[in-house]
């Protein structure tokens, strides 16, 4: 009998879905991670969304375990070389919720255009300001993703019907579509009125946006980030703003979040800085977090982790 252990909360269609095909699941949520760590050899598969760290010594724990699945994309929270050694396939399922992310780049960047939460805000108070919630247009800008998998791909797809220019860059050739020009970072550095970062977290992408970058910018950017926060250095960003070579940012992630964010927002100078600027736009690492990617992720991760358990083959990331 397949055992699998599940120490996340997911869509309830994925625990169903693998029970109806045989599968003995257990769900423990609570416990710590050394706690999951004294047990995890009694199982085959393990599903989770990043609550604790996949490390070596865990994976050499885990003797009889066949995969790992993400419920989520992005996978720098579990040690990918050591599980490749010891056998054990990795899976992530980030075409389940890449639309929604698409969606939010695009829906706070809108907002941000167009002064919504600070219009929205005064109207509520009974204040009718037109002039100073006069808007700034998409139409005719230049658009560079940075990162062109499936989220910069699905940013790419609903700009679509905007007047705008779409440059990708990524570590990947020919990779460039119908929606998206590929182009060399320093072409991109060069013509983009916009960049939205869509990369994966590693040793090359940690601190991305940092001074040099912004200074290698040929004109005042906004910048859009729904990736990962710690691919942005705050003080620089700050900086940026505060030269005006950063005319705006929306920020879906950022490098210190949960209780390290409640800490932060009040006594950190830097973000308070962030949370009263006119033109930041925030959210609580959301951009992929709606009802149908919910749905959407335990259906491809559910798809994945049968196929790995017949033998077929799976696009693991």
């Amino acid at each position: 009998m397949i055992r699998i252990l599940h120490i996340d909360t997911n869509h309830p269609n994925l625990v169903d879905g693998l029970k109806s095909l045989g599968y003995d699941n257990v769900i423990n949520t609570t416990a710590s991670k050394e706690e999951i760590e004294s047990e995890i050899e009694n199982y085959h598969g393990l599903v989770l969304r990043s609550r604790f760290p996949i490390d070596s010594i865990f994976l050499h724990k885990a003797k009889k375990l066949k995969f790992i699945a993400r419920v989520g994309s992005g996978l720098e929270n579990i040690d990918i070389k050591t599980a490749q050694k010891l056998g054990i396939d990795v899976v992530a399922a980030p075409e389940g919720n890449s639309p929604a992310v698409g969606e939010h780049a695009l829906a706070m960047l809108l907002s941000l255009f167009n002064n919504i939460p600070n219009a929205n805000d005064e109207v509520h108070m009974g204040i009718w300001q037109r002039e100073a919630n006069r808007g700034e247009e998409l139409g005719g800008k230049t658009v560079g993703i940075i990162g062109y998998g499936h989220t910069g791909k699905q940013f790419a797809k609903k700009l679509l019907g905007f007047d705008v220019t779409v440059l990708c860059h990524d570590i990947l050739p020919n990779i460039g579509d119908s929606f998206a020009q590929q182009v060399s970072l320093k072409t991109l550095k060069k013509k983009a009125d916009i960049v939205s970062l869509h990369l994966p977290l590693n040793d090359s992408t940690h601190q991305y946006v940092n001074q040099r970058f912004i200074e290698e910018m040929k004109r005042p950017f906004w910048l859009i980030n729904t990736a990962r926060g710690n691919q942005v250095v705050t003080d620089d960003l700050v900086e940026g703003l505060k030269s005006n070579k950063i005319k705006g940012a929306c920020l879906d992630v950022l490098d210190i979040e949960t209780s390290a964010f409640n800490v932060a927002f009040t006594q950190s100078t830097q973000w308070v800085y962030l949370s009263q600027h006119p033109k930041v736009l925030l959210s609580p690492h959301v951009a992929g977090w709606t009802t149908q990617s919910h749905l959407k992720l335990s259906e491809v991760i559910l798809s994945k982790i049968t196929s790995l358990l017949e033998g077929k083959n799976v696009n693991k990331t």
